[in-house]
């Protein structure tokens, strides 16, 4: 089975555990004003143009983002560092965009990579059927699982979806045993407010069955040259980036609550 990815992350140390190797997606079901991989959007591979600078001289030439790829060539690209996964109990991570939308393809990885002992990660917005979401569960040793907006209404407006099916499958995967890392973006002027960081503690210690942990991320702005390239509305365009020193105070208040915290993925 052949599946679209954009990017290929090696030694990555902030996507679960150890040192892995992080295979990003195409396609998501999600329009995140804030996203900062905004080229993963949509599920066509597309091409760009990308100004490069030799010397005094500029050039401007076609970027194609995303690739076909199948499963026996991506497994080939993942078993280059599985030294370094095994001495570091690392692994594979597979994001996005969301993952979920190449379940079929995801699913034939997660299966490969389990078949050889391969610690598997899926870093996920929860969006998508139960069905789907069940089977992915059976080969998945960690879900990394992103929890945005608690208020409906807001997650409608800053993500274009309902968070109401991603609440849901969050308490059915939690309750079928998988284990879960939160993982909260805290974005100025979104996300970032006393308002849902209350509302994301209630509803996080009304669950019946814990989370393992809860990622604290900072908002970064490192993403607006993709915007401009693409000729996409940037709407957090100027929104300053936020530091670790800005979230101690909230990762207190999650420690308080019970929960194991880490700032940054």
């Amino acid at each position: 089975m052949n599946g679209i990815i954009f990017d290929i992350k090696r030694f990555a140390v902030h996507d679960g555990p150890g040192i892995r190797t992080t295979v990003f997606l195409k396609g998501c079901p999600l329009s995140c004003r804030w996203c900062h991989n905004p080229e993963s959007m949509s599920a066509e591979i597309c091409s760009f143009p990308k100004t490069v600078r030799i010397g005094d001289k500029t050039f401007t030439e076609e970027e194609t983002i995303g690739r076909e790829i199948s499963a026996a060539e991506l497994m080939a690209e993942i078993r280059k560092e599985r030294i370094f996964m095994e001495e570091s109990c690392g692994g594979v991570t597979f994001s996005g965009g969301e993952p979920l939308q190449q379940h079929e393809f995801l699913l034939e990885m997660l299966q490969a990579c389990q078949a050889e002992g391969i610690h598997t990660a899926v870093d996920t917005s929860g969006f998508a059927s139960w069905t789907v979401l069940e089977k992915v569960a059976q080969y998945t040793d960690l879900f990394l699982y992103d929890l945005k907006l608690m208020e409906d209404t807001a997650h409608k407006q800053f993500t274009g979806v309902s968070n109401q099916l991603i609440l849901f499958n969050l308490q059915r995967l939690l309750a079928s045993g998988a284990n879960v890392r939160i993982r909260i973006p805290f974005v100025e002027g979104a996300t970032f407010t006393d308002k849902n960081i209350d509302e994301t503690l209630d509803f996080l210690n009304a669950l019946a069955i814990k989370p393992e942990a809860v990622d604290l991320l900072p908002y970064h702005n490192t993403a607006s040259h993709k915007y401009d390239r693409m000729k996409m509305v940037n709407e957090f365009n100027g929104m300053k980036s936020l530091n670790k020193g800005e979230l101690t105070d909230v990762r207190e208040r999650f420690e308080s609550a019970g929960f194991s915290v880490k700032i940054g993925g």
